[in-house]
């Protein structure tokens, strides 16, 4: 009865705000197991045949948003919690419930496989840089009553990448093995490579274990052919080459020296120096482990600074939110390229610029709640030519909670009003206009947590702050005096409560 109420009330948040699910769905776009359909994408599929009803009371909430499975990379030693696998532990707010966790033998649509090699097709709606794929099965004799651990999986194999965006790398050839038959599940984990996080699909299949085997092939594969370099700045450039059959993998050598194996069939070579000329190969891994012949050598010369900057940089594509609060928006795009190198990146908002990265991602702060917001990014080179901005990329902030409005610079607040800021809430200790909560002491903090001392603030008796790793209390009214030096501040403890400011 329980997973019933959870599912009707999915139903009717769906019902009642349908149109912010699916701005969500586009702005927290990454990506999911496409073929064979995993749990979460087949959920997205059913919703067409069972109904939203139906679908969001087996699935969840997933079924708006197959690509949001993420969480803490580092599986199986971090990453979601045991019984939390299949949801990504609610994907960080992303799905926001564990309908995916529910067990069963025969509660999930099954994919049908066999045994010995299998081709596992990613989707990509957010093509993020990548360090690997890495894949599980659960072990013979598991129980698929109770909910999935680590303990229940095997390691079947890895996909190396070089950091590059995954859209370069959507097919993985995966081998399950032999003594695998009849459901069980596999594990699917795409590490990013420029955040934290990574990507959790689980796919229930029907392992077909009485067909042909197919002999293991004893040959060599073919020598990798029509390798190319294209992208050539002064210090990287990008190698291509054709699909070898029966390769699960390549070595590439620069100048002789192996430099990468990756599992897809294209190099992103960087860190190299200025008009100097460098030699590629590649050579293929067979399935059954053997090496084919070195392809063809390849040469190509870097660009020289000496050059004149008369190119403006790609533009920045596939901008989206890695997620939105109250009061901020975090931004993600995919970098540009450049025959010199790019410098850094302009971000505007409403047409405006508000901030120079030279980072592929940045966080709007103090923003106004339930707002939508337009923003757009270009790329300098470091001859200081401007790429053309990137598509319009409009995203929504969250509905204020507890019926506090955000912080706004140009608003007059008065003693008592509150407000929130930076996804804490304060209280104006009396009239006030574009003093920063976070920096004045016009601004009485209530959420439970301990901010990093200010200088420039003052403190009444009893405020509690953070500085060089440890928590002080003040004793009484207090501005500029350095806690550890001043008397005023009384040390209560080292910083380990998850209520202390990051």
């Amino acid at each position: 009865m329980k997973k019933k109420i959870v599912g009707l009330a999915l139903v009717s948040a769906i019902s009642l705000g349908g149109a912010a699910l699916l701005n969500a769905e586009e702005g927290n776009a990454h990506g999911y197991v496409e073929k064979p359909a995993a749990r979460g994408y087949q959920g997205s599929l059913d919703k067409n045949t069972l109904g939203w009803t139906a679908a969001m009371e087996k699935y969840g909430i997933v079924i708006t948003n197959p690509q949001s499975l993420e969480f803490d990379k580092g599986f199986p030693q971090a990453g979601p919690a045991d019984g939390r696998i299949a949801s990504a532990q609610g994907g960080k707010g992303q799905i926001s419930d564990f309908v995916m966790d529910s067990t069963g033998a025969n509660r999930w649509t099954k994919q049908e496989i066999s045994t010995g090699s299998n081709t596992f097709t990613w989707h990509y709606t957010a093509p993020h840089s990548t360090t690997k794929w890495h894949y599980y099965m659960t072990k013979v004799g598991w129980n698929p009553e109770k909910p999935l651990t680590r303990a229940d999986f095997d390691f079947l194999g890895e996909v190396k990448h070089d950091g590059s965006a995954a859209s370069n790398n959507k097919s993985h050839q995966i081998v399950v093995p032999e003594n695998r038959s009849g459901y069980h599940v596999i594990l699917a984990v795409w590490d990013v490579a420029d955040t934290s996080n990574a990507f959790y699909n689980v796919i229930d299949v029907n392992v077909n274990g009485s067909g042909e085997i197919t002999p293991p092939i004893e040959v060599a594969p073919e020598k990798p052919a029509n390798v190319k370099t294209s992208e050539v700045t002064m210090s990287s450039l990008k190698l291509t080459w054709d699909t070898v059959a029966n390769a699960k993998e390549y070595n590439v050598y620069r100048n002789g020296k192996k430099v990468a194996t990756i599992g897809g069939t294209q190099f992103n070579d960087a860190s190299l120096a200025e008009n100097t000329t460098y030699s590629y190969q590649v050579e293929a891994v067979g399935t059954n482990g053997k090496v084919s012949e070195k392809s063809t050598e390849v040469n190509v010369t870097t660009q020289s600074s000496a050059v004149e900057d008369n190119q403006k940089p790609t533009v920045p594509t596939n901008v989206h939110s890695m997620g939105t609060t109250e009061s901020s928006v975090a931004l993600m795009w995919t970098k540009s390229t450049h025959f010199l190198g790019v410098k850094n990146y302009e971000v505007y908002r409403d047409g405006k610029k508000i901030e120079t990265t030279e980072k592929t991602s940045f966080t709007d702060t103090g923003l106004k709640a339930n707002t939508t917001y337009d923003y757009t990014v270009k790329a300098v080179s470091l001859g200081g030519n401007v790429s053309e901005a990137s598509a319009v990329f409009s995203v929504k902030t969250k509905e204020a909670s507890n019926g506090h409005s955000t912080w706004e610079a140009d608003k007059v607040y008065t003693a008592g009003n509150k407000v929130l800021f930076d996804d804490l809430e304060y209280e104006a200790k009396w009239w006030t206009k574009g003093d920063r909560p976070d920096k004045s002491d016009a601004w009485k903090l209530l959420s439970d947590k301990v901010m990093n001392w200010e200088a420039s603030k003052a403190y009444s008796g009893g405020d509690t702050i953070i500085f060089q790793g440890k928590t002080y209390k003040a004793k009484w009214w207090t501005q500029g005096n350095q806690p550890g030096t001043a008397p005023v501040w009384e040390a209560i403890s080292d910083v380990t409560d998850s209520r202390l400011s990051e």
